[in-house]
C-alpha cells in the first residue's frame, strides 16, 4: 500500500468524521479514561496520521520519559505498516522524524507560562510550524478554568488544534452525561470530549461532547485490546 492510500484508508477519516471533521485550529478536545486503557495510543495514532501528511506535530508528555514516546510511535508505527504493508516504510518513518518533536516536562517544576514560552519560542522562532500539540499526562486535578482559558487563548493565537489525555480517578468519574467530573465547571472550554471504555473484547470509543452537542451519535470506532490501534466498529 502506498502512503497516499494509507491515509485515506485511515480509521481516523471515521474519527475526524465523527466529530465534524476533527479539531480545528484553536481548539481543544480530551481523550478520558482512568489509568492504562489506551489514551497515548489514540493521541499517538492522531499525530502519526497529521505526520503522514507531511505536517509537523509537537508532543509534550509529562508522565513519561521521551524514550518510552519514541517507542509508541516506534510500535504503532510497525503495526500500521505490518497491517497495510506500506511501501517505502524506511522513508516514510524518516519523514515522520523530521516533522516530529518531542517535549518532556515535570508538572511540578515548571509553570504553565514557561510551557506556553517553549512551544511559542520553537513554532514561531524555531521554525517548527506545528499543525497540531498533543499533551499527554498532563494532571487536570490540578487545573481549572483559568488555566484551561489560557490554552484556548494560546491555540487561537498560533493556529494550533491541541489534544489532551486525561486520566480520570476514583470512584465518581463522570456525571449523567459522561463527562469527566475533574473537568466540571469548564467542560464548556473544551470543544471536543472522547471516553475510551474497556469492553470484554474491545475498548470502545464514545463522544460526549461535540461542540455544543452533548453525546452526539455513536463513533462506530473501538481499540484492538491487544495492539490498541484504532479499528472501525464491528
Amino acid at each position: 500500500m502506498v502512503k497516499k492510500e494509507l491515509i485515506q484508508r485511515s480509521p481516523v477519516r471515521i474519527f475526524e468524521k465523527s466529530i465534524h471533521g476533527g479539531l480545528k485550529a484553536g481548539e481543544a478536545g480530551i481523550i478520558a479514561s482512568q489509568s492504562g486503557v489506551g489514551k497515548t495510543s489514540v493521541l499517538v495514532q492522531l499525530a502519526l496520521d497529521k505526520l503522514l501528511q507531511g505536517k509537523k506535530v509537537i508532543h509534550v508528555s509529562f508522565n513519561q520519559h521521551s524514550d518510552y514516546v519514541l517507542a509508541w510511535y516506534a510500535d504503532i508505527f510497525d503495526e500500521i505498516i505490518k497491517k497495510k504493508n506500506l511501501e517505502n516504510a524506511g522513508d516514510v518513518r524518516d519523514e515522520i522524524v523530521r516533522n516530529r518533536v518531542l517535549l518532556n516536562f515535570n508538572q511540578d517544576g515548571i509553570t504553565d507560562d514557561q510551557i506556553r514560552k517553549s512551544l511559542r519560542a520553537l513554532i514561531v522562532d524555531g521554525g517548527v510550524k506545528a499543525e497540531a500539540v498533543i499533551i499527554d499526562g498532563f494532571d487536570f486535578y490540578r487545573s481549572g478554568r483559568e488555566r484551561f482559558e489560557k490554552v484556548k487563548e494560546f491555540a487561537r493565537d498560533l493556529g494550533l488544534e491541541i489534544w489532551y489525555s486525561c486520566t480520570v480517578k476514583g470512584n465518581a468519574l463522570y456525571d449523567r452525561r459522561n463527562i469527566p467530573l475533574v473537568i466540571a465547571g469548564y467542560e464548556d472550554l473544551v470543544d471536543v470530549i472522547i471516553i475510551l471504555e474497556p469492553r470484554s473484547d474491545h475498548i470502545e470509543l464514545s463522544v460526549p461532547k461535540d461542540r455544543d452537542t452533548f453525546n452526539p451519535e455513536h463513533m462506530g470506532l473501538r481499540l484492538d485490546p491487544k495492539t490498541l490501534l484504532i479499528l472501525e466498529g464491528k
